[in-house]
C-alpha cells in the first residue's frame, strides 16, 4: 500500500531521508572513498529526478494556468476565443529561422518576402502577474530586406455563426516592443465569393490594448458569412523583438441607441 506524503508516516519518512542526506553532506570531507563514490552516484540520480520534478511542477503551478481562456470580455459577448498558441504548449516551440509560410499549429502562419530569413518565431511561457494568457509568442527580426511581414491568425468557423452587421469584433492584445513599431490589424470575413476587410492600427503604448472592428460599415452578407481571419502586419520590423503576450477575440452586439 502506498504511503501518502501528506500522512504522518510520509512526513516522518521524508524528514529521515532529508536528515540522512544532510548528514552525508556534512561528513563528505572525511568519508571513506568507496562510500563517498556510492553516495555521489545516488546523489546524482536523486538530483536528476528532483530537477525533472521541479521543471514539471514549475510549468504546471505557474500562473496563468495552462489552457486558460480567461480574459476581459465586453458586456454582451456572445462568442470569444484565444488561439491555441497562447493557451497550450506548441510542440516544436517555434521556428528559427522562420521561413515564409512558417506555421505554428494549424491556426497561425507567418508570411514575409525577406530573401534571407533573419526572423525567428518562438513560444514563451508567460509568468507576469498581469498576464492572462499562459503562453506568448516572440517575433525577433534582425536584418530585414523584405517589403512585408505579417502573422495570419485563422479564426474558428464558430465566429461566423449568427454573425450580423450589428456585431463588433474586439481584438485584445498584450504586446511588448523592444523598439517602436507600427502594427496594423486587419479583419477579414469571407461571405460567398467576397471578402470584407476592416483595417485598424493597434495603439503603440504597449501592454494590454484593444481595437474594435465595426461590421456596420461593411457590405457583409450575413447569410453567407463562412470564414474569418486576422492579419497582424508589422511595419519596418528590422532589428526588433516583439513579444505578443496575448491575442484574443470576442464578439458582441453594438449597444442600441
Amino acid at each position: 500500500m502506498a504511503i501518502s506524503q501528506h500522512s504522518l508516516i510520509g512526513r516522518l519518512l521524508h524528514e529521515r531521508t532529508l536528515a540522512r542526506w544532510r548528514r552525508a553532506a556534512r561528513n563528505a570531507g572525511n568519508a571513506e572513498l568507496g562510500s563517498l563514490r556510492t553516495q555521489r552516484k545516488q546523489a546524482r540520480q536523486l538530483f536528476a529526478s528532483l530537477q525533472e520534478l521541479a521543471h514539471v511542477a514549475d510549468a504546471r503551478l505557474a500562473l496563468p494556468r495552462i489552457g486558460s481562456t480567461t480574459f476581459p470580455r465586453p458586456a454582451g459577448t456572445d462568442w470569444s476565443w484565444r488561439p491555441k498558441a497562447w493557451r497550450s504548449t506548441y510542440i516544436g516551440g517555434g521556428a528559427a529561422p522562420a521561413e515564409n509560410k512558417s506555421g505554428v499549429g494549424d491556426e497561425l502562419t507567418l508570411f514575409h518576402d525577406c530573401p534571407q530569413s533573419e526572423v525567428t518565431l518562438r513560444q514563451i511561457r508567460n509568468k507576469g502577474e498581469a498576464d492572462f494568457a499562459p503562453f506568448g509568442l516572440t517575433l525577433e527580426v534582425f536584418h530585414f530586406a523584405g517589403s512585408f511581414l505579417s502573422l495570419v491568425i485563422e479564426v474558428p468557423p464558430a465566429s461566423c455563426n449568427g454573425l450580423q452587421k450589428r456585431h463588433l469584433i474586439q481584438l485584445g492584445a498584450a504586446i511588448d516592443r523592444e523598439a517602436p513599431i507600427t502594427i496594423h490589424a486587419r479583419l477579414n470575413v469571407k461571405h460567398g465569393p467576397n471578402v470584407e476587410q476592416i483595417l485598424m492600427t493597434l495603439p503603440d503604448e504597449g501592454g494590454d490594448v484593444a481595437v474594435e472592428f465595426d461590421l456596420a460599415y461593411s457590405q457583409l452578407n450575413e447569410k453567407r458569412a463562412e470564414r474569418m481571419w486576422i492579419d497582424l502586419m508589422f511595419e519596418n520590423p528590422s532589428m526588433n523583438r516583439i513579444a505578443l503576450r496575448d491575442i484574443n477575440l470576442s464578439r458582441h452586439p453594438r449597444a442600441e441607441i
